[in-house]
């Protein structure tokens, strides 16, 4: 019997990678969920400081990716270490206020400001770059900034100002490090480097943070803060870019903004937070209007797409 033709056997690869691409990417966006809720989880029983909890994290990624960057730097004949300078310095930013914004918001009101400051970073990139957004975009930005101000006005249900603040860096961070890694011809390769440049200024954060008063970290919160590191970032990202090779630029975004409601889900089922009426409405508001800009920008751009390579916090 003759062997299939090789088109045939493309074909096969072809359904077989677009049946798995749902299952890989609902496992990265719940990889991602749980980033917050490990977070929330640890600082807020009092096991571990952000800056102990920070640099555990950040070391466990990079022990976890050391193998992927070895093995692309002996492949590119040890010249160097795959990311960059720029890169790495991005991840850290988002990590480490991250952390310290997680002492004072909920899992579901934490993970909400990330996304909303992560997509509008890029989304205020793309016009800086000379993308004229249509009405519809304006519409969906000027929602989705509405719902984040109504979410942080002041009032007995709004969330702490600094953690706010502090989250919304984070975010901003997060998108500029997604933005730079989009050109990135390994990234996963990339990822690896930057999370090896930043062990040691996390180590510095969290043996100085230690020293300042926030004590010992237990064995618990350690533990969760490694699960954060292994799990939920280096094993979370290996996941996304493996989930991305069948996503569009548009629906990888528009997919990101599940991740609220799934930190929203686990917040109320394992920490015992609860969904106020502030945080229902402001979800409504921010992932609507981020969805109808995003959904419009992929239309404007239907006649050329191109698969993202940003990963996901």
């Amino acid at each position: 019997m003759s062997e299939p033709p090789a088109s045939a056997f493309d074909f096969s690869r072809r359904e077989e990678a677009a049946a798995a691409t749902p299952v890989l990417a609902l496992a990265a966006l719940s990889c991602f969920a749980a980033n917050s809720l490990l977070c929330r989880l640890a600082l807020g029983s009092g096991s571990i400081g952000a800056g102990a909890y920070s640099a555990v994290r950040l070391i466990s990624g990079a022990v976890v990716l050391l193998p992927v960057a070895l093995s692309r730097r002996r492949a590119s004949g040890g010249a160097r270490l795959p990311g960059n300078g720029a890169s790495a310095a991005m991840l850290f930013l988002y990590a480490v206020p991250f952390s310290y914004a997680y002492r004072t918001l909920t899992a579901g009101t934490g993970a909400l400001i990330l996304f909303a400051a992560v997509q509008a970073t890029m989304l205020g990139a793309a016009i800086l770059g000379g993308e004229r957004p249509r009405p519809r975009q304006w519409f969906g930005l000027l929602l989705a900034l509405a719902g984040l101000a109504y979410l942080v006005r002041p009032g007995l249900a709004a969330p702490s100002p600094a953690g706010a603040a502090l989250m919304t860096l984070a975010g901003a961070a997060w998108g500029v490090y997604s933005l730079r890694g989009r050109g990135s011809a390994d990234p996963l390769a990339d990822t690896a480097g930057n999370f090896l440049r930043v062990a040691l200024p996390a180590l510095i954060i969290g043996g100085g943070a230690m020293s300042l008063g926030e004590g010992l970290a237990s064995p618990r919160g350690i533990g969760l803060a490694i699960a954060s590191g292994v799990i939920a970032s280096g094993a979370g990202y290996a996941i996304w870019y493996a989930a991305l090779r069948g996503l569009t630029a548009t629906r990888a975004a528009a997919v990101q903004l599940t991740v609220p409601v799934l930190a929203a889900a686990g917040g109320v089922a394992f920490l015992g937070e609860r969904v106020t009426p502030r945080l229902l409405a402001a979800s409504a508001a921010i992932l609507g209007g981020v969805a109808l800009a995003v959904a419009a920008r992929g239309r404007a751009r239907a006649a050329a797409p191109s698969p993202s390579r940003a990963a996901g916090p």
